[in-house]
């Protein structure tokens, strides 16, 4: 048989084909030529052969059938057979493959081998493929060429017994004893996994880790990273002017570990960090990653304040870096201290702004995520001004995160109620079809509680939407507005700016051609419609274009607007003299006060006492009716209310947002437009009255389940039957958090159909702890006397690492025992 062609040649071959086809013939000849040879126990040629299969395995084409040519290559005597063997194996073998096994015996030879280099061979490859059972076997032979003076073999040992310790972690002990010198070895490639060795058993092993904090390990780290910053000019180890920067990023991510949540190991590091952090040079990339590790290092472990500014400092050199990773990353470093280091970090706020005009989409959006972190009360008008126009320019993928960030940061830090009114017009305005759907009532409650600005409110949403209907939360806010104080803009009572002289007609003009117009949603047809409608009572000359104009949509082919017109004609003839009184203007929804005379408010930065005054709450069930009328007026009255249990409940405005939890639902009942009746306290709320035990011995049997669970908040579930009312379902909610961040600010909301009675307590905390730390619990109960399935929509928000997180979910999965 001819002698195969050699690798070289094969290559060159390969190269010339000018189609996919002509090199896939051209392989499968090749390996057909080497299946004959292998059949026929070619020894002169495997080693040319496994190296030729080995070319086409890294092309990506089949090269399986040449496992067991590794293994016999592998058993050879001559080096350069062991050579491509080893490398076969490494390629082509894997540990889920049984083929591995048979190589255990010959990995065992050749680690006790007299040559250097068959023993290196043999370390290679069982770090980089070795099972747990090899891992077993041959830990032994591991750790005595750990323990060998000859530096070759002991920096590839360290890194095998890395792949050992993962494998095996309770072989870790095993190499306790053989790290003691480890790093008193002056060969920097021992030093280097010498280092990746004691990292990966400190990060698996506590007690490994006190160990070494016991040892002193950090005094020698210091000294090995002291006499690489000192040393000087060496053309061994030098990278762009730099001692060996892979040594010393890996001695900085130890002395991290070392120095987490130790007070002593801190101390004894923060000199050397403070001396690294000054002398590394910044022109080069190798001394952005030295300066990028010394900074994360000092913020991870207990350093002093001062240590603590100049890695932030460092970080805002970053930032004008013209390096967009190096930017990225700064960005990205900022954010994760901007909560422990505000006032370091506002420094750099004009820098950080300026990343808003970046091209990067990814600089853009980590700079807008800090820039949201960095707002508070005494630079919310300067930033919200930057954040405002980047809102005006940025990508449409921003406008909604953006617009969302500016609504939170409004309603916490603004300094005026015309400030905030002004602020978030100019969102609806910028970015109205990008906003959240609770933007529009949350807006309508902000604007009814702000009773001296309602001439101004009025006259500016007025003016907005003259000629333009394009943003929809923008109209419907502005309907809603008219509808309320059309009175007070067609008077002219405006004090905070030049009131315009507006007529009914002109108003009524504004409202017809919301309702015809091809960019008006269904919804927005129908805040048009009811603004119209409460006109009627506000405007004393047009009375009779109303009822003409609502009489045209009793027959609309719109289902909601002819039903809503419908009702509305019924008030004009039937019951025109209650009219006025169902029509009369929304009462201010009263805010949620807190239990005591003072709270303490965290904000960006700040930590101020904030005074509040504690009212009572009103006689009857007022907050929950306003709630209803509001629900009533934006289309939402199939929907059970939430009946408030105490002041410090959700507040009545609730209602309105109530209507984004609900979605498309398909909840019982007809939908009504008049306001929801007065209801009743439910017998089922004084069950924690009564002396007879709480809870029905069968709820044992029913079983928990988890309501959501996405981006590591986790929602469970558990039920309790009450013993006095059997047709009271009690829910517990338990919130959990396995992220590494605490969530913040945290809401939960629900809505069941009209059939169900929900009460929602009020929760233990509004904090879920990083890590699954702890949980936070709130209690549900719903009044079921139908038995029916139970159904339920929740909303939940949050902020978490700097963003305002809001989702929806529905709960369908409930078990036959917690409502039958």
């Amino acid at each position: 048989m001819p002698a195969p062609i050699r690798l070289r040649e094969l290559i060159r071959t390969i190269r010339t084909a000018r189609t996919q086809a002509e090199e896939r013939e051209m392989i499968q000849k090749e390996c057909a030529a080497i299946r004959s040879s292998f059949r026929e126990e070619d020894n002169t040629y495997r080693c040319r052969n496994v190296a030729k299969l080995l070319y086409m395995h890294m092309l990506g084409y089949p090269a399986h059938f040449g496992q067991l040519e590794c293994l016999k290559l592998i058993a050879s005597q001559k080096f350069t057979d062991k050579r491509i063997g080893y490398l076969g194996a490494m390629l082509l073998l894997d540990e889920r493959q049984d083929v591995h096994l048979l190589m255990t015996n010959c990995i065992k030879n050749d680690l006790n081998h007299s040559t250097q280099y068959v023993q290196g061979l043999a370390l290679c490859t069982l770090g980089c493929m070795g099972s747990s059972e090899m891992c077993r076997d041959l830990a032994g032979e591991v750790e005595k060429l750990l323990k060998t003076s000859n530096s070759y073999l002991r920096k590839k040992a360290a890194l095998c017994a890395v792949h050992v310790i993962r494998k095996v972690p309770e072989l870790m002990e095993m190499f306790l004893p053989a790290t003691k010198n480890l790093l008193n070895e002056k060969n920097h490639g021992v030093l280097h996994t010498s280092v990746v060795l004691l990292t990966e058993m400190c990060e698996r092993s506590p007690d490994m880790l006190a160990h070494f904090r016991k040892v002193s390990l950090v005094p020698q780290l210091v000294r090995i990273l002291k006499n690489l910053i000192m040393s000087g000019y060496s053309p061994e180890h030098d990278v762009s002017g730099i001692s060996d920067p892979f040594l010393q990023v890996r001695i900085l991510r130890l002395l991290r570990i070392l120095g987490r949540n130790d007070d002593d190991s801190s101390e004894a590091m923060n000199d050397i960090l403070a001396q690294v952090a000054t002398n590394t040079e910044t022109s080069k990339n190798v001394g952005n990653a030295i300066l990028y590790e010394t900074v994360l290092t000092i913020m991870d472990i207990k350093s002093e304040s001062g240590l603590r500014v100049l890695a932030i400092n460092i970080l805002g050199r970053f930032l004008l870096n013209n390096d967009k990773n190096i930017r990225y990353v700064a960005l990205t470093s900022l954010l994760k201290t901007v909560q422990t280091d505000h006032n370091a970090v506002q420094r750099h706020r004009s820098t950080i702004v300026d990343c808003l005009k970046d091209l990067d989409v990814s600089i853009k959006r980590r700079a807008m995520e800090l820039s949201f972190a960095l707002v508070n009360g005494n630079n919310v008008r300067g930033m919200m001004k930057e954040l405002l126009y980047f809102l005006d320019s940025c990508e449409p993928e921003f406008k909604a995160d953006c617009a969302s960030g500016i609504f939170l940061a409004a309603e916490k830090y603004a300094p005026s109620k015309r400030w905030h009114i002004d602020t978030i017009m100019r969102v609806l305005t910028t970015a109205g079809s990008y906003v959240r759907d609770d933007a529009v009532p949350n807006l309508i409650q902000l604007i009814t509680n702000s009773v001296e600005m309602h001439a101004y409110t009025v006259q500016r949403l007025y003016k907005a939407i003259l000629g333009d209907y394009s943003q929809q939360p923008l109209v419907q806010v502005a309907s809603w507005c008219i509808g309320e104080y059309g009175d007070l803009l067609v008077s002219g009572q405006c004090e905070e700016e030049e009131p315009i002289q507006v007529t009914e007609d002109e108003v009524l003009d504004i409202l017809e051609s919301v309702l015809i117009s091809n960019m008006s949603a269904s919804v927005t047809r129908g805040y048009a419609l009811t603004a119209i409608m409460k006109l009627s009572t506000r405007f004393t000359c047009t009375v009779n274009r109303i009822k003409k104009v609502v009489s045209i949509y009793g027959s609309s082919i719109d289902v909601e607007l002819q039903q809503r017109a419908v009702e509305y004609n019924a008030l004009f003839k039937k019951y025109d003299h209650m009219r006025p009184a169902l029509l009369e203007r929304m009462p201010v929804m009263e805010k949620a006060t807190t239990n005591g005379p003072a709270e303490i408010v965290q904000t960006n930065g700040e930590t101020e006492t904030a005074v509040l005054e504690t009212k009572p709450p009103p006689s009857g069930l007022q907050p929950a009716n306003q709630a209803n009328d509001l629900l009533d007026l934006l289309g939402g009255s199939d929907i059970t209310p939430v009946i408030p249990t105490a002041p410090t409940s959700k507040p009545a405005s609730a209602g309105g947002e109530l209507l984004d939890l609900l979605g498309d639902l398909n909840l019982t009942g007809s939908p009504v437009s008049a306001p929801a009746p007065q209801i009743a306290q439910p017998p089922f709320l004084l069950d924690g009255l009564t002396s007879q035990p709480l809870f029905n011995d069968i709820a044992a049997g029913i079983p928990s389940i988890t309501a959501y669970n996405k981006n590591g908040l986790k929602i469970d579930f558990t039920f309790e039957r009450s013993n006095t009312n059997p047709s009271v379902t009690v829910i517990t909610i338990q919130a959990s958090n396995s992220t590494e961040l605490d969530m913040t600010d945290f809401v939960f909301q629900a809505a069941v159909p009209k059939t169900f009675q929900l009460q929602l307590l009020s929760p233990s905390s509004s904090v879920i702890p990083a890590f699954n730390s702890g949980t936070i619990t709130q209690v549900i109960k719903v009044l079921n006397p139908q038995k029916q399935q139970l159904r339920m929509r929740i909303k939940l928000t949050y902020n978490h690492k700097g963003s305002a997180m809001q989702d929806l979910a529905e709960v369908n999965n409930f078990p036959p025992q917690s409502w039958q």
